[in-house]
């Protein structure tokens, strides 16, 4: 019975070292931090099977209560590993944290160098392609600004939804493009990097043209490298450079590649 009371408990201290792992997991999406909370995981599974194979020998011997101090001492190390483990997910987190930041950063730095390289086409503050022969109208550039600032805000769902509206409401605006650009990085700003990546590569199929188009595929390589997908970024890059050389995007894809290739 003190047997099975004791499997009872280290079962509900198992469990509980565990939930830090599987919160990480559902927070964390780069690659590297995957692979890292991975490790601890299976590190705890190693620590449970290990309790496990004890308790089963002890269940069979009659010596109990030398195999109970062993098994205390195993406790023991099971306790201080779980404390280096959390500690290991809380400076995970931590670093996640600022990666998210940058990443917010860097994707509003692109709708204002966009808007710098734009003013001359600008009016009534909006966001307007470059070369496109039609003016927005006044409720077009509302619309999409307002459905802009939710994505500034962090409001990821919203922007999202804003944007398809004023897709559907203004199909063929000059804004149109880059509504659908802002859908994808408003999915990325979720980390739902598949639904990212399709709606980018609508904006490449649909307007190939626009001044989005190199950012859309910047973005393409963006969400393929964070989902560890190294080699497609590396070809989306390359693709990148060879259609939209004289871009800004192509800038910063000839210096992701160069990146890659000190790796």
């Amino acid at each position: 019975m003190r047997a099975v009371g004791i499997r009872l408990f280290l079962a509900g201290v198992l469990a509980a070292s565990a939930l830090p792992s599987a919160f990480a997991q559902g927070l964390f999406d780069d690659a590297e931090a995957r692979r890292r909370i991975d490790t601890l995981r299976q590190q705890i599974d190693a620590n449970q099977r290990s309790l496990d194979e004890r308790l089963a020998k002890i269940e069979s011997t009659s010596s109990n209560r030398d195999a109970l101090l062993e098994l205390s001492s195993q406790l023991e190390a099971l306790r201080n590993d779980t404390a280096r483990m959390r500690g290991q997910l809380e400076m995970l987190a931590n670093q996640a944290e600022n990666a998210d930041k940058r990443q917010k950063d860097f994707y509003l730095d692109i709708d204002t160098r966009l808007r710098k390289l734009e003013q001359t086409r600008e009016q009534a503050g909006g966001d307007k392609p470059v070369g496109a022969e039609a003016e927005p109208s006044p409720a077009e550039n509302k619309a999409y600004q307002a459905a802009l600032d939710q994505f500034k805000l962090g409001n990821y769902p919203l922007a999202v939804s804003a944007m398809q509206g004023f897709l559907v409401t203004y199909p063929a605006s000059p804004l149109a493009a880059n509504a659908q650009y802002w859908v994808g990085m408003a999915y990325s700003g979720q980390r739902d990097y598949k639904n990212s990546i399709a709606a980018q590569r609508k904006v490449l199929a649909t307007w190939p043209d626009s001044p989005k188009a190199p950012d859309a595929m910047l973005s393409i390589a963006s969400a393929q490298e964070t989902m560890g997908d190294r080699k497609s970024a590396q070809k989306t890059l390359e693709d990148l450079v060879g259609r939209y050389p004289s871009s800004s995007a192509a800038t910063s894809a000839k210096q992701r590649l160069a990146a890659f290739s000190r790796r």
